[in-house]
């Protein structure tokens, strides 16, 4: 049962997640900007580490199970669990906002529902290199951030920070995915270029956090330490295992 409390706090988080990130850039990427955007995705992520972050690890990122389970701290059944949960959220969000610009008098300024592309300032090759960059760092401060019980207090502060840098680099680029389920939910209902160019925005994250969970061991211990450090603090390890 308690499974099942974790696997609902991963929809229900990834739909927050989505709704607010990207509905601000449907909302509001001209008259805000950037900064705007990047705001919104990084104080959302913030308040859900605090809020789920106990229950579920607040994941709601299928980049980061990637890395949490490949570091060992959940197991295969558990990752795709919270993957199908991440998957449904970010699509249920999606619907809500399509909803809002089809009926609900919404403008969309985005002009493509906040969805991930490229070709309009850069190619292919280079979303994928940027996908994987700004999923590295993202997933990484995760990991150890997330992993540090003297650190617990304040991991919320990192990984939400990390979360808002990546959308201050990426959102002109490609609309900075840096998750492939926050990609797939607009793409889905957005059709068309967004959902042809979708397979970049799922498997270079994906790559992205698999490199991350390889980096992490040379920063932080197994027990939870900095190599080379001398304090006590015990590894709390983000997410069920």
């Amino acid at each position: 049962m308690k499974d099942m409390h974790r696997y609902f706090a991963e929809l229900i988080g990834t739909l927050l997640l989505v709704f607010f990130g990207v509905g601000s850039a449907v909302a509001a990427r001209i008259e805000g900007g950037v900064v705007v955007v990047a705001l919104a995705f990084g104080f959302v992520m913030l308040a859900l580490v605090y809020t789920i972050g106990p229950l579920s690890g607040s994941h709601v990122n299928p980049a980061v199970t990637l890395g949490v389970l490949l570091s060992g701290r959940i197991s295969l059944i558990g990752a795709v669990a919270y993957w199908i949960a991440q998957f449904v959220g970010a699509t249920i969000a999606a619907f809500i906002l399509w909803a809002l610009t089809r009926w609900g008098d919404v403008a969309d300024q985005t002009g493509a529902l906040g969805s991930n592309g490229y070709g309009g300032h850069i190619n292919r090759g280079g979303a994928a290199v940027l996908e994987i960059v700004l999923t590295f760092l993202f997933v990484l401060v995760v990991l150890v951030a997330g992993t540090r019980a003297d650190q617990a207090a304040i991991s919320g502060v990192a990984i939400g920070l990390a979360l808002a840098v990546t959308q201050l680099v990426g959102v002109t680029l490609d609309g900075a995915s840096v998750n492939p389920a926050r990609s797939f939910g607009p793409a889905l209902f957005e059709g068309g270029v967004a959902l042809r160019q979708l397979w970049v925005f799922i498997v270079f994250p994906l790559l992205g956090g698999a490199l991350a969970a390889l980096a992490a061991p040379l920063i932080l211990r197994p027990d939870g330490r900095y190599w080379g450090g001398s304090d006590q603090n015990a590894d709390r390890g983000p997410g069920p295992v």
